[in-house]
């Protein structure tokens, strides 16, 4: 053990990628013993053998379909038609915009990125600093993966055995508490800085109904997701399946926002994202067999339960080392080394699990926006070309509310529960 974790940190430190790093480390560790060396292999490829597995390629396309099929247009009209007289309005924009988008991508690297390649070059037109617009469009990023259909949430049912589908209503009323913790920020912040409204007047409600009525064939996706799941008509896999042809339907033939010869490219960056995202899950799972192993549930049980047996208070502990482990691992890479660790402890207190599985998406998606290795940093400050140091200093008051909203769902569970028990 001591040398696959010299080798992880060797790696790490070098920049290698996560998911190179974690596979380094548990080659390392099996290789002392070559008549283990294959478990390295069957373990990668047993890790993806699973149907409800599926359902991340669908929903990855369906995504991609919308951010491609004009879609994205009509839910920023829509959310300027609702948002923006208010202060900071481009802001707020943005913010609503993935509110909507979110509940289609299920990514929180895919919401930031149409935000920072749509409205912040308008943002830094309108005279919002670079620094302040990249911000904003990787903080309003954390909602895609609390909003279903979420990438993460759906690998967190696959690791745990817990209901995809309660997963997915139980993230509903936490991305709106995100949504509404991030445009108030944007409030104070823009009245302090002094960006004005878009306007000084609410549109009309006609208006609104107008563009809400444009964007209805993508207003319906996740209300398909919500009945289809409560109906138990679909199954996760099967909905993301559905989702996928809906969106490329609607991309197509309705709002025609690609042609059918642009569908190669769509399918091929859904691809590259897939591999990617399948990859870090098959070798996290080689390196979750090596701290089986070592016996590391047992050990990190030990440790906290020492301290407290109050589950809020070990609840504060996790997420304490969470955030800081965010900062230099990936979001997805992390959650599947430490859900198999972390679940034995919060199990052993009682912890729902659906509750848990909330507040450990959002823990990771915060990690992703934080220097010095946050992806979602990244992806926005290469669109954006905003140097990290600004980014991280404009970042404050956008972190401060995330991480309490973080810890508001952590201390009252019932946002997260209350609406799965009530439909299933």
């Amino acid at each position: 053990m001591i040398l696959a974790g010299c080798i992880f940190i060797a790696l790490l430190v070098f920049g290698v990628p996560i998911a190179f790093t974690i596979l380094g480390a548990s080659v390392g560790y099996f290789a002392v013993n070559p008549m283990m060396a294959s478990i390295v292999a069957q373990r990668m490829a047993s890790s993806l053998e699973s149907f409800p597995l599926l359902a991340v390629p669908f929903f990855i396309v369906a995504g991609a379909a919308l951010a491609r099929g004009g879609i994205a247009q009509r839910l920023y009209h829509l959310a300027d038609g609702m948002v923006g007289h208010w202060w900071g309005g481009l802001a707020q924009v943005a913010v609503m915009n993935s509110l909507f988008l979110g509940a289609m991508s299920g990514s929180s690297n895919a919401d930031a990125a149409i935000d920072a390649r749509t409205i912040a070059p308008i943002m830094r037109e309108r005279g919002y600093s670079n620094g302040y617009a990249s911000v904003v469009s990787a903080a309003s990023g954390a909602i895609a993966p609390i909003m279903p259909p979420s990438i993460g949430l759906i690998v967190y049912g696959l690791l745990t055995d817990t209901s995809i589908g309660r997963l997915f209503i139980g993230g509903i009323v936490p991305a709106f508490i995100i949504t509404v913790a991030l445009l108030l920020t944007v409030r104070v912040t823009a009245k302090r800085r002094g960006y004005a409204p878009e306007r000084s007047h609410r549109l009309p409600t006609p208006e609104i109904g107008r563009r809400a009525w444009a964007a209805l064939w993508a207003l319906a996706m996740p209300v398909l997701l919500i009945v289809g799941l409560r109906g138990g008509w679909f199954t996760p896999t099967e909905l993301g399946a559905i989702a996928a042809v809906y969106a490329l339907i609607v991309g197509l033939v309705i709002y025609r926002g690609f042609r059918w010869t642009e569908t190669f490219d769509l399918l091929r960056e859904s691809a590259l994202t897939t591999a990617n995202v399948l990859f870090i899950i098959a070798a996290a799972a080689v390196f979750s067999l090596v701290l089986s192993l070592e016996q590391a549930p047992q050990k990190m049980i030990g440790v906290l339960l020492s301290i407290s047996d109050n589950k809020f208070v070990v609840l504060l502990l996790i997420n304490v080392m969470l955030l800081i482990l965010g900062m230099m691992l990936e979001g997805l890479a992390l959650m599947i080394i430490l859900v198999p660790i972390l679940l034995e402890v919060t199990r052993a207190l009682g912890v729902d699990p659906v509750h848990f599985g909330i507040v450990l998406v959002f823990n990771t998606t915060i990690g992703s926006i934080t220097p010095p290795v946050g992806t979602v940093l990244f992806t926005v400050c290469t669109i954006t070309k905003c140097s990290i140091e600004e980014f991280a200093r404009e970042s404050v008051p956008f972190l401060v509310a995330l991480i309490g909203v973080l810890l508001l769902l952590t201390f009252v569970p019932l946002l997260v529960t209350f609406l799965p028990n009530l439909l299933f």
